[in-house]
C-alpha cells in the first residue's frame, strides 16, 4: 500500500473536527465518521514528498512527462467612428465615439480570442468568422471567445493565463478595468486571478495618440494535460 490517501475536504475535515484524536491515519478518522474508504489501483508516480529524496524523485518524474505548452500572441486594432460608447471585454464604456467594426468591435476580446487560436495555431478570428458572411454583422464578440475557448477545450489544453493590454488615450480603462477582468473570466471559465486586463497609451503618438481608435495586445499560455 503507499499514501496518500485522498479525501473531499469538508467531509475528511469534518470528520477530524469531530474525532477525539489519536487516530493512526485519516482512514481511521474517516471511517470513525462513518465515510466510505476504498483501496483503488496505485501508481508508482504518485508520491508523497517526505524526504528530501522525494523532491529529486518528483522532478525526475515530472521531467518525463510530456506536458504540452503553448503561447498565443493576438493584436488587433478599431478605428473610432460616431457613437456613444464602446464595447471592451464585454462592458460598455461611456465616449463619444463607437468602435468601427463589422462585429461589435470588441477589440480587447478579438485580441484575447486571437491569442487563443495562434496557441493552437488555428489562424485568427476572420478564418471562423469571416467578416464577408452577414450573419456576423453586429454580433456579440463572446462568441468568437466562447468558440476558441471551446476548441482549446476540445484539444485537451486549459487556459493557464491571459494578459490583455489596451492601448489609447481615451477613454479611460482604469475605472473599468476590474468588470473588464470579472467578465471576461466569466467568459472563459476562469478563475479572475488568471486574467489580467490593463492599459497605457502612446503617449500622443501615432493613431492612438491623435485619439483616431484603440490597438491592443494579448499574451495567452495553454497547458495540457
Amino acid at each position: 500500500s503507499q499514501t496518500p490517501q485522498g479525501f473531499h475536504l469538508r467531509a475528511i475535515l469534518a470528520a477530524h473536527e469531530a474525532h477525539p484524536g489519536g487516530a493512526a491515519d485519516d482512514v481511521e478518522v474517516a471511517l470513525a465518521a462513518g465515510l466510505d474508504v476504498a483501496i483503488v489501483e496505485g501508481d508508482e508516480d504518485n508520491l508523497k514528498i517526505t524526504h528530501k529524496v522525494d523532491f529529486a524523485r518528483a522532478e525526475r518524474v515530472l521531467r518525463e512527462r510530456n506536458m504540452d505548452i503553448r503561447t498565443g500572441n493576438g493584436f488587433d486594432v478599431h478605428a473610432f467612428c460616431e457613437g456613444d460608447g464602446v464595447i471592451l471585454c464585454g462592458i460598455k464604456v461611456p465616449h463619444d465615439k463607437a468602435l468601427k467594426g463589422h462585429s461589435d468591435a470588441d477589440v480587447g476580446m478579438h485580441t484575447v480570442t486571437d491569442a487563443i487560436y495562434g496557441a493552437l495555431a488555428e489562424g485568427d478570428i476572420g478564418r471562423h468568422f469571416p467578416p464577408s458572411d452577414p450573419q456576423w454583422k453586429g454580433a456579440a464578440s463572446e462568441i468568437f471567445l466562447k468558440h476558441a475557448v471551446a476548441l482549446a477545450a476540445e484539444r485537451g489544453f486549459r487556459i493557464a493565463n491571459v494578459d490583455l493590454t489596451l492601448i489609447c488615450e481615451r477613454p479611460k480603462i482604469g475605472p473599468v478595468a476590474g468588470a473588464m477582468r470579472t467578465e471576461m473570466a466569466r467568459l472563459m471559465g476562469m478563475e479572475e486571478a488568471r486574467v489580467s486586463v490593463k492599459a497605457t497609451t502612446s503617449e500622443r503618438l501615432g493613431f492612438t495618440g491623435r485619439e483616431e481608435g484603440i490597438a491592443a495586445l494579448a499574451t495567452v499560455t495553454l497547458v495540457a494535460p
